[in-house]
């Protein structure tokens, strides 16, 4: 018997290489092209698998049952959550919102007025005396209509889009979720395997971006969402407090303008000082400027503790971009994924960077990784029983006192 004759593939030359790869470049851009409307969901469901990895990871390890019961579990969750959300208070909440977004639009109608009646006024603040009457407030008027008219006018039609297709927004929502389910669930509790990339050499490569990356995303996902939290149930309480009404929406808009440096914690104060002057209950009979200025300046400390004491914190200097380039990336990306690209903007952009660097540093033949990988040190030897005997201690004495 003759031996099988081994068979060789001739390897391309540049020239083939070249139309092969301009050829992809051109189809996957023609294919994001034509089906667009697809990117946002997709992303969203790939964020919503990474976030729910380690929790699906800890329900596993605690409870030893498979990876796939896991998962489950955390989604049969969601489910459960959203649909009592919808029933609860979906309505409610977009028919609050679009009633704030109405309130704010016809104040802004008669802001002009507003400001030319304050500009004669002298306002005392016990030893403080502000004089109106010496400025001129008619470019800020116009300032502000310019730059709050347009967002809420698209908010209201966000809002109407989304009352108008509920199921259309529904059967979204679903898709997301099945998608998000399957990935996580295929990738059987290895994080890597929720995208995998697998080119020949570039192992290495892949392996410390995608440390990088998780790093990246990890910050912004535990941070981020823990500050959109933590404001929406600040400002909940304290405008609750304060009377204000709307103050659940208005709480969800500071969570949000979290996201956006300086020009949302300023549209943020925009609407608060509107809706506060314009509603009919003021705390302790004040005036409705000084109620509203007191609102401001509550506000307005609200956002200092946040931007120089709880977000130092939790975000730490992960991300490592300048918030003037978190604000560019997020109108850019405003544009590309809608409201999601405002959220996620400031990622994006760091994630953008690091493949940026790599990239150009590849084409320049150096070092694509000059810098050490940072890598968190072990934890100290006896720490976890240290954790055990306090954790015993404190458990004896909680028995003692019942």
């Amino acid at each position: 018997m003759k031996p099988a004759p081994h068979l060789t593939s001739p390897s391309w030359g540049t020239n083939t290489k070249l139309v092969i790869a301009l050829t992809f470049v051109v189809i996957i851009g023609a294919l994001l092209v034509k089906f667009q409307f697809i990117i946002t969901p997709l992303v969203m469901a790939f964020l919503l698998s990474y976030l729910f990895h380690p929790v699906a990871d800890i329900i596993q390890k605690r409870t030893r049952i498979s990876w796939s019961l896991s998962v489950g579990i955390i989604y049969i969750l969601i489910i459960i959550l959203l649909v009592g959300l919808l029933t609860l208070g979906g309505v409610g909440l977009v028919q609050q919102i679009q009633s704030l977004v109405v309130i704010v639009q016809d104040a802004l109608r008669t802001l002009p007025q507003l400001i030319q009646d304050i500009s004669g006024q002298v306002l005392h603040f016990g030893p403080f005396t502000i004089d109106f009457s010496t400025m001129d407030l008619t470019d800020l008027s116009r300032q502000v209509l310019g730059m709050v008219q347009p967002l809420l006018s698209q908010t209201g039609n966000l809002l109407g889009t989304v009352a108008g297709g509920a199921a259309n927004f529904l059967g979204w929502t679903l898709f997301v979720l099945l998608v998000s389910y399957f990935t996580l669930v295929e990738s059987k509790g290895l994080r890597d395997r929720i995208i995998t990339v697998d080119i020949p050499g570039y192992g290495d490569d892949f392996s410390r971006l995608s440390r990088d990356l998780g790093r990246i995303w990890n910050a912004f996902l535990r941070g981020q969402i823990i500050i959109f939290f933590l404001t929406v149930v600040t400002y909940s309480l304290v405008l609750g407090v304060l009377g204000v009404h709307y103050a659940v929406s208005l709480a969800f808009l500071a969570g949000l303008a979290r996201f956006v440096p300086y020009v949302g914690p300023a549209v943020n104060w925009v609407i608060l000082l509107i809706v506060a002057y314009f509603q009919e209950y003021t705390l302790l009979s004040m005036t409705d400027l000084s109620y509203s200025l007191l609102v401001l300046g509550i506000a307005l400390v609200i956002d200092q503790i946040f931007d120089n004491v709880v977000s130092p914190r939790i975000m730490s200097s992960a991300l490592k971009v300048h918030p003037a380039s978190v604000l560019v990336a997020a109108i850019i990306a405003a544009n590309l994924f809608g409201i999601l690209g405002v959220v996620v903007a400031a990622p994006i952009l760091a994630t953008v960077i690091l493949l940026w660097n790599y990239i150009m540093r590849k084409m320049l033949d150096l070092d694509p990784f000059p810098e050490a990988e940072v890598t968190q040190p072990p934890p100290p030897p006896g720490s976890r029983l240290m954790v055990s005997i306090r954790r015993f201690f404190r458990s004896r004495k909680l028995t003692a006192k019942k």
